[in-house]
């Protein structure tokens, strides 16, 4: 049995209490908060619905976790435009135990499964690589593509004024859609397309492909990251003088620009890439740290020719 004898308070204690107090209070800045990182992949896929709903994406997309543990801890994040075989297996190798893509691994389901090196070779490969190295496949795809972050991407980077309307709204809100319709900024006007398509060749570092003529003033911009779709014939519609998007099909931009549309194409990918940003940034909002999170970088799955020296 302990005994205890009873003492007076010393007024030092209160001190030393109150610089307990003060030292455990700065704890969650330091290493112990680190450590104290928790987040299954069902958690991190909920945090991410919040930003992303489901309900905004296509009917026929695919978005969350496609393949993985949802009740599973997450370790590491790895960040991609597209889940390639290569994708994934660089993931493992970081020790990142969730892939997040823009692209989904598959829309249509794969009727086959074996280790080999790009779907190509089989439907399926990129889902046996993700359960063969454990990697959770997580993709947000036409719900980002809505989404107000997303849209605000190439507008930024090429120093447009967003007018907060959209060629295409949602049915359920007129603040997402397709097609950000925006404003050549009073410092750069008169714009024209070919100095529009040269800003975008400076901040893309690639070459686009552009229809129209180069001297025509340019005073609205539509904006749209991937295909194109319907949005040409509805930029004709509310009077936009060009289109920027990733793909256009030829016979559309031709006939688009014979009707007086200007159309830039960046290239599917060049326009999505930087939706990786936007994809690492909301993990952080979701709560993963940020010495968690690694990006992949696949801006040079092509070249063009002359861009290489002999």
């Amino acid at each position: 049995m302990a005994f205890f004898t009873r003492r007076d308070k010393d007024p030092k204690d209160g001190q030393a209490k109150a610089a307990e107090t003060e030292a455990l209070a700065e704890r969650p800045s330091g290493a112990l908060a680190r450590q104290a990182f928790s987040l299954t992949v069902g958690g991190l896929e909920a945090a991410l619905l919040k930003e992303f709903p489901a309900e905004d994406a296509e009917p026929w997309d695919r978005t969350g976790v496609l393949v993985g543990e949802r009740a599973l801890p997450v370790r590491k994040v790895a960040v991609a435009l597209d889940p390639t075989v290569a994708a994934i297996r660089e993931a493992a190798e970081g020790g990142c135990n969730v892939l997040l893509t823009h692209h989904p691994a598959f829309l249509q389901a794969p009727d086959a499964f074996a280790p080999e090196a790009s779907d190509a070779l089989c439907p399926g490969a990129g889902v046996w690589a993700a359960i063969q190295n454990q990697v959770a496949l997580m993709d947000f795809h036409t719900a980002l593509d809505v989404s107000p972050r997303a849209s605000r991407v190439i507008p930024r980077m090429l120093g447009l004024a967003p007018k907060g309307a959209f060629l295409e709204p949602l049915a359920s809100t007129k603040r997402k859609g397709y097609g950000a319709v925006c404003e050549v900024r009073a410092g750069d006007a008169p714009e024209t397309l070919g100095r529009l398509a040269a800003r975008c060749t400076s901040v893309f570092g690639r070459q686009p492909r552009v229809w129209g003529d180069f001297d025509a003033p340019v005073r609205t911009v539509a904006t749209a990251t991937g295909s194109a779709g319907t949005l040409g014939r509805a930029c004709l519609a509310q009077g936009v003088d060009c289109l920027i998007c990733g793909e256009v099909k030829y016979h559309e931009a031709l006939e688009l620009a014979g009707a007086g549309l200007a159309v830039i194409e960046l290239g599917h990918d060049v326009s999505e890439l930087p939706l990786v940003a936007v994809l690492a940034e909301a993990l952080l909002r979701a709560g993963v740290p940020e010495d968690r999170v690694t990006v992949i970088d696949q801006g040079a799955n092509w070249a063009y020719p002359e861009a290489i020296r002999l």
